[in-house]
């Protein structure tokens, strides 16, 4: 078992409901636990196209037998499952699901980096990520 962090993310739609659901379904990954869940906080949208809705964000703490590529796939099906289209960079998205961190491991490829590139410069991933480390 490997012990992970996600972000979460919600600004389409019935936010609270749409992480709600997205917290089910990475409950239900095979080989996968929630241990740890922040509170969630409202921030506005960084990036992307203008009048945007505020986010509400939140990080968790997982523990998963699934290698970081898995989970990642696990992850997309989710976010299509619960509506997420293509759209505009850093654009609305009724969930956006982020592997910020997996053990100690450095990732670097096309479809997969961690640590997450902009996971430090975003204070709605550090501060719900800092209540649960």
């Amino acid at each position: 078992m490997s012990v992970c962090y996600l972000g979460i993310g919600s600004n389409l739609g019935n936010r609270k409901q749409n992480i709600r659901r997205a917290l089910e379904r990475i409950g239900q990954l095979k080989g996968t636990k929630i241990l740890k869940l922040s509170k969630i906080i409202e921030t506005k949208p960084v990036g992307g196209p203008g009048g945007q809705r505020d986010y509400l964000n939140a990080c968790l703490k997982l523990d998963t037998a699934l290698s970081p590529i898995f989970l990642l796939k696990e992850l997309k099906t989710i976010e299509k499952e619960l509506g997420r289209k293509k759209s505009a960079r850093f654009g609305p998205r009724p969930i956006d699901l982020d592997i910020l961190l997996f053990e100690n491991k450095i990732i670097n490829r096309k479809e997969l980096k961690i640590p997450h590139p902009r996971m430090f410069e975003r204070d709605f991933v550090l501060r719900p990520l800092a209540e649960i480390l």
